[in-house]
């Protein structure tokens, strides 16, 4: 059955000599793989182009409920990507944030909320001229609330550690190792007013951003099931 959607690209894997598989986000049917022809001639209908990291979109898809990977009818791009695919930092953003989603993102329905919200973040950092560097944090704080794994920050004096397992701050030392404390989980209670609006005010150096990067990091992979290291962070920490 064909249907209509749209789609963010996450990444492509090679599969043949013929076909790769696009992995991407769909607004009606979540993280799904499709088969991607590889020829690159000018009558080719799908062009692999066309599937650069977090590009969005329009899709007509053959979906059957069983199939491992589906397949793709017609393809259209709903807006260029210059700065994406020109500018290195938002480069290395760019990779960064895909090879993130595509471990969090699950095939499931219910995914508009979740979709707009990325697509929106796209356009953000697309056109976004100041605040570039903390943008991966904005939108990794922002997504656990469309994950429900938002942490809650709200208590403060004497709540002086972040308990990581629990998403909360805590009075007393957890008998876990997975928390933060001191200025760890100031960050974080800091990080909280983050957005897309106002991240050019969070004055933190390369050094701060990784260290916040790793904390975000480990709050995902304990409440994210098979969530391992990424590739892309070491060049991401390099140009952001």
């Amino acid at each position: 059955m064909l249907f209509k959607t749209e789609g963010i690209v996450l990444g492509t894997t090679s599969y043949s000599d013929t076909y790769s598989i696009a992995h991407l986000f769909t607004r009606d049917f979540g993280r799904i793989s499709y088969l991607l022809p590889m020829s690159r001639g000018k009558k080719t209908k799908i062009g692999f182009s066309l599937f650069f990291p977090l590009s969005v979109l329009d899709l007509e898809v053959e979906h059957m409920p069983l199939r491992n990977v589906q397949r793709l009818k017609e393809v259209g791009r709903q807006f260029p990507l210059y700065e994406l695919c020109a500018n290195m930092t938002k480069v290395s953003m760019a990779f960064f944030i895909s090879e993130f989603l595509s471990f969090i993102l699950r095939e499931s329905g219910n995914n508009e909320l979740t979709f707009d919200y990325l697509k929106n973040s796209i356009e953000t950092l697309e056109a976004a001229e100041n605040g570039v560097a903390n943008f991966h944090l904005a939108l990794m704080i922002g997504l656990t609330r469309f994950l429900g794994i938002y942490p809650n920050t709200e208590f403060g004096g004497e709540h002086l550690f972040f308990d990581l397992q629990q998403g909360e701050f805590v009075v007393n030392e957890p008998m876990h190792t997975y928390y933060l404390k001191g200025r760890e989980s100031s960050y974080l209670r800091d990080l909280n007013r983050i957005n897309y609006a106002n991240m050019h005010l969070f004055k933190l150096s390369r050094n701060n951003r990784n260290e916040i990067v790793d904390q975000l990091l480990d709050y995902y992979r304990l409440h994210i099931c098979n969530f391992p290291p990424l590739k892309s962070l070491e060049v991401l920490r390099e140009l952001a």
